[in-house]
């Protein structure tokens, strides 16, 4: 069997690609092949296992930023020993510049983060962001074929960075249906005694990094303002942690929120959150996908979900009520969580259906994808490299 080589920040089963990147990582190795990761870190079953190396990467000062260099470098290291065995070489984005496959997770050049706090912070988020849009369209305009996590993704690459939509393929993310699954009655009131909840009170979870503005909790507070106005009882979960957090605690008690609104940090326990949860809000402004909102949708949880994340690409029709579609209209946030509360048995007997078939595409489904996907484009001769068109 050839070998492949994967290049990521982390092969981890917390966060969106760095799990994703583990399924794919996970199901190689399964499969009897010979598996070179470069990363800062991989989760320790991959490294149990014995066709599994990792090839660690610096990490200066615990930073991304700083240790991207280190992926680059030591990725191509890796990759020229790799291809020059027959094997496969994929990378993430602009992480490493190597003419193989490249799996794109977010496209930096169709966001421009609103990045709060001081002038330093905010010089150096613009520097990062000029050194990721680089390296993103110099990794991109070498690849041989592309896949995105989304039709959004896709459309986002042949827009912003001119790639040739001929070589770019659309590969949703998976699931591990065997965690991220309905809850039992049983389940739900036991998660919910254990982290304080009202029984009789619905609970809708917020995800998402409170460090910018991109997952957007700024509108979902004005539209739990405006709800509580209008006497509308559901409380919300916000699960994250980020530079701006201790702010918007400090503005959730001053607009009177504080017994509705309560603020979890991180969790490593998020499938069973969203087992105990009524309701999943996500008005992002910038969602390549959305694993947050899929992993709710195969938890049989409604999601309230802006009408540019790729995730909605996955949802029935019933549930299109829902999407919003003005991420920054606090009012039209609020109409549509009220809408859902006026229905709830209605939706309740939809999503198990919803559940039931997102549930059906695994990571190994997935992972068997982008290895038929990525095997039909040859690693060899000109024929296969990806230009930018002009």
């Amino acid at each position: 069997m050839k070998p492949w080589l994967l290049v990521s920040g982390d092969f981890v089963k917390t966060g969106g690609m760095d799990r994703a990147n583990y399924a794919l990582a996970s199901y190689l190795a399964g499969r009897g092949h010979e598996v070179h990761l470069v990363a800062h870190r991989a989760a320790d079953e991959l490294l149990r296992l014995p066709n599994v190396t990792l090839h660690a990467a610096p990490k200066p000062l615990g930073s991304y930023y700083l240790g991207r260099r280190h992926v680059d470098k030591l990725g191509r290291k890796w990759a020229r020993q790799i291809a020059a065995r027959g094997g496969r070489v994929l990378v993430n984005g602009g992480n490493c510049n190597w003419a193989d496959a490249n799996w794109v997770h977010y496209v930096h050049a169709a966001y421009r983060p609103d990045v709060a706090g001081g002038l330093a912070r905010r010089t150096m988020a613009g520097w990062k962001r000029r050194a990721f849009l680089a390296e993103e369209r110099k990794a991109l305009g070498a690849a041989r074929i592309v896949i995105a996590n989304s039709r959004r993704t896709r459309d986002d690459l042949v827009e912003h960075l001119r790639v040739d939509e001929s070589r770019v393929r659309t590969v949703y993310l998976g699931t591990d249906a065997a965690s991220v699954r309905p809850g039992t009655a049983v389940e739900r009131a036991e998660k919910r005694r254990a982290l304080g909840w009202d029984a009789d009170v619905p609970v809708a979870v917020f995800i998402g990094a409170l460090g910018d503005r991109r997952k957007n909790f700024d509108t979902v507070l004005a539209a739990w303002e405006r709800l509580n106005r209008r006497r509308f009882e559901c409380a919300l979960a916000v699960i994250g942690h980020g530079a701006e957090l201790p702010a918007w605690q400090a503005k959730v008690a001053a607009a009177g929120l504080g017994e509705t609104i309560k603020f979890l940090g991180f969790r490593d326990d998020v499938p069973a959150v969203l087992r105990a949860a009524d309701l999943m809000v996500a008005p992002a402004r910038y969602e390549p996908y959305g694993l947050g909102v899929h992993e709710a949708l195969c938890s049989a949880i409604p999601a309230v979900v802006g009408a540019r994340s790729g995730v909605c690409e996955r949802l029935p029709g019933e549930l299109r009520d829902l999407v919003v579609a003005d991420e920054e209209n606090a009012d039209e946030l609020a109409d549509r969580v009220a809408a859902w509360g006026a229905a709830r048995g209605r939706y309740r007997a939809i999503m198990v259906g919803v559940s039931q078939t997102l549930r059906q595409w695994t990571w190994d489904r997935m992972a068997e994808e982008m290895v038929r996907v990525i095997e039909v484009t040859g690693s060899e001769g000109d024929g296969g490299v990806m230009r930018m068109s002009a």
